[in-house]
């Protein structure tokens, strides 16, 4: 059974090399690109080619154009298979056009392929069924890392020209540019731990899974962990160093970025010492990642708690507004009964309408009286009825 699998395999990868040579060169098509990008992902499932694979590299550092090229011939290869074997050479084989750190790769963003539902052809087996899920893992951090590489040279990009015009203007203090700065840091940081949060799950289930392709991804992903831990820390440390200078906002990631460091923290030496057992030579060195000191994260919720209760307070009325106000006046009045006394009245300022129903009732049945309907004649005894009783007082409009 294996040895007719490896002949159709070789079967396969030949004729996919004759159709490579009849291929015209064009923007994005080149045959020598294409026969070495079938060479590095044949359904030999027992080696790697590593010779082909550096000749795709080398092509990629010389320009973007080799890159364009190399990548519609990955992409061409990766949509026409159903072979894991394929499959998970072409990965390892992008996972290497990253490494190679070329200003195009900062273009790519979203994979121009898509292998999150791929499964085998002969996918009843056992043992395909735990590599298909190993694929689709190692597919989805691809395409993440891929997504970051892009929007993190974007933000790079928007920084400049932002502190170019922030530097230019001069509404903008240097507080708030650091502080947009920090947050952005802090963005990127939240990022990088979600790519190790994929990194973690790229785990091949039983030891049926083992054999040489499946080792060489895992050396792959080990070393991408310890590039992305001590870049986690090396953000750590300069956030730890800043970290009295954080707003309420900033603290509340600082802190969460500190609480998911603490989690990896413990999480990383199991995965580390499942990698040993398996045989993943790259795993024999744990990286260093010193813990989180207490102290810090205190400061942190310290920070936090600070500012929200200055913003509850700065949100909260003005309690001068509310309250009532009692404002005293000394009046001194002629009358005989109140000038020994010297009694002070009190003056009530409220928000709300203060009704008296004893005078607002007596006062409503009185002007009850006064009908703007009854002759002037009526009203006016009406008017002089009720000046006689002091219940209303006639204004005096001579000594004006």
């Amino acid at each position: 059974m294996k040895f007719w699998k490896r002949a159709s395999g070789a079967i396969k990868d030949r004729r996919s090399l004759l159709k490579a040579s009849f291929t015209q060169r064009s923007e994005f098509r080149n045959p020598d690109i294409e026969a070495a990008v079938i060479k590095a992902t044949t359904h030999d499932e027992s080696r790697v080619d590593y010779r082909n694979a550096q000749r795709v590299f080398a092509w990629v550092r010389i320009s973007d154009d080799y890159l364009r090229q190399v990548l519609w011939a990955l992409s061409h290869r990766m949509w026409r298979t159903h072979d894991w074997v394929v499959v998970l050479k072409g990965l390892m084989l992008l996972h290497g056009v990253f490494c190679c750190k070329v200003p195009g790769i900062q273009e790519i963003g979203r994979l121009p392929f898509d292998m999150m539902n791929f499964k085998d052809k002969h996918t009843k087996r056992g043992k395909l069924l735990g590599l298909n899920e190993f694929i689709r893992a190692y597919y989805a951090f691809l395409d993440e890392k891929s997504s970051f590489i892009f929007f993190h040279s974007q933000e790079q990009r928007d920084r400049r020209v932002k502190e170019r015009m922030a530097s230019l203007s001069r509404d903008a203090s240097i507080e708030e540019q650091k502080e947009k700065s920090m947050i952005q840091d802090l963005i990127w940081m939240q990022n990088l731990q979600g790519l190790l949060d994929l990194l973690l799950h790229i785990l091949p289930k039983s030891k049926e899974m083992l054999n040489v392709l499946v080792l060489e991804a895992m050396d792959c992903v080990v070393i991408e962990i310890y590039d992305i831990c001590g870049r986690i820390c090396n953000g750590i440390g300069s956030v730890l160093a800043t970290i009295n200078c954080a707003g309420e906002y900033g603290a509340k990631m600082a802190l969460s970025i500190l609480q998911k460091a603490k989690v990896h923290h413990e999480e990383l030496p199991v995965y580390l010492e499942f990698c040993r057992e398996i045989g993943v030579g790259n795993a024999s060195e744990c990286p260093k990642m010193e813990e989180i000191p207490e102290e810090r994260m205190r400061e942190l919720e310290q920070i936090i708690n600070r500012n929200s209760e200055q913003h509850k307070i700065e949100q909260s009325p003005n309690e001068e507004e509310k309250s009532i106000i009692f404002v005293e006046h000394h009046n001194s009045m002629k009358t005989d009964d109140l000038d020994n006394s010297k009694s002070s009245l009190k003056t009530v300022i409220t928000d709300d309408w203060e009704v008296f129903q004893d005078q607002h009732q007596k006062s409503n049945q009185d002007l009850e009286l006064i009908d703007l309907v009854s002759s002037p004649a009526k009203n006016n005894a009406r008017i002089n009825h009720l000046v006689q009783q002091n219940i209303v007082e006639l204004p005096d409009l001579i000594s004006f």
